[in-house]
């Protein structure tokens, strides 16, 4: 086993502005969905969400002039990338930001790039250095501090809204790695993004629909100014243009460092949570969140190994 050098600096230089875009667009999106859940159920604003994303995909995909036409394999792929990202990954996420601050589940699924990085280990045969396990324990430390200190906060409902939050981060954590890998596959790769993302949109959009009307019932609208402008927010700019730009970043670096981009999205979070949300920081809280991000460098810094 050998490793690899840094990114070429034309690779960097290329990779430059899709990070910034996606880092500053979903750096906010945590703070919009929390919004979004004063007006309507979970379930709805994710399905509404979604239906919205994929007709802007598909419009992506027309008028980049790529064809919608997939075939069955492909097909099968955008249902495996589609209902773990645009369903499980979700549910998880909005149901966590009913529980704790947006920015405490921003904090959390920054655990992205471990599970990213075990994955494509496993399943694309990437292997990960020893500093990168390092730095991600002391980033799973971090998140462990802090969530010991929301669970010391307060007892009775506030803990046990506290673990319930974390782990359902957890949750989106892991469903969203399982998408992000299998778009590093040769299968995935040969089929364009935005025809891949529309059916993986579609399909997840189905499920959401689905899991809405058992869970919420009838659909719930709201024609609220702020509800309405974020809902377009989340649908086009957090979800049609990130997710596009996002998924290529896997295809061209792996998804190990394409996972590097939620290291400075938390911060975003964070900041919006405690200008807006009320969060109160701890010293505890702080240096939680300090070793996470810490950790999370520590990781993103390690060079890649290859065999």
């Amino acid at each position: 086993m050998s490793y690899a050098p840094p990114l070429p600096a034309a690779v960097q230089a290329r990779v430059a502005l899709p990070f910034a875009i996606c880092t500053l667009i979903w750096g906010s999106t945590w703070f919009v969905i929390g919004s979004q859940l004063q007006y309507v159920p979970a379930a709805w604003c994710i399905a509404y969400r979604f239906t919205l994303a994929c007709i802007a995909m598909v419009a992506v995909a027309k008028i980049g002039g790529r064809s919608l036409a997939i075939g069955r394999a492909g097909h099968g792929l955008a249902i495996m990338v589609g209902v773990p990202q645009f369903t499980f990954n979700y549910i998880f996420v909005y149901s966590a930001e009913e529980q704790i601050a947006s920015g405490l589940v921003a904090l959390v699924s920054a655990l992205l790039i471990v599970p990213n990085a075990l994955l494509g280990r496993a399943l694309l045969g990437q292997a990960v250095s020893r500093r990168f396990l390092i730095g991600s324990g002391v980033a799973m430390a971090g998140i462990a501090l802090l969530f010991a200190d929301g669970v010391m906060r307060g007892g009775g409902l506030d803990a046990h809204r506290t673990i319930l939050g974390v782990v359902l981060s957890l949750g989106g954590v892991v469903a969203a790695s399982t998408a992000n890998v299998l778009q590093g596959t040769r299968q995935a790769k040969a089929i364009p993004p935005a025809s891949l993302i529309a059916w993986a949109m579609a399909y997840g959009a189905a499920c959401d629909i689905a899991y809405a009307l058992v869970t919420a019932g009838p659909p719930v609208f709201s024609t609220a100014p702020i509800y309405l402008a974020g809902l377009l927010y989340l649908a086009v700019a957090g979800s049609a243009v990130t997710f596009t730009l996002y998924f290529a970043l896997i295809r061209t670096i792996g998804p190990a460092r394409a996972g590097y981009i939620g290291v400075l999205i938390p911060v975003i979070a964070m900041a919006l949570s405690t200008l807006f949300e009320g969060y109160r920081w701890t010293a505890a809280a702080a240096a939680g969140a300090a070793l996470a991000v810490a950790g999370l460098l520590v990781a993103m810094r390690a060079r890649s190994p290859t065999r």
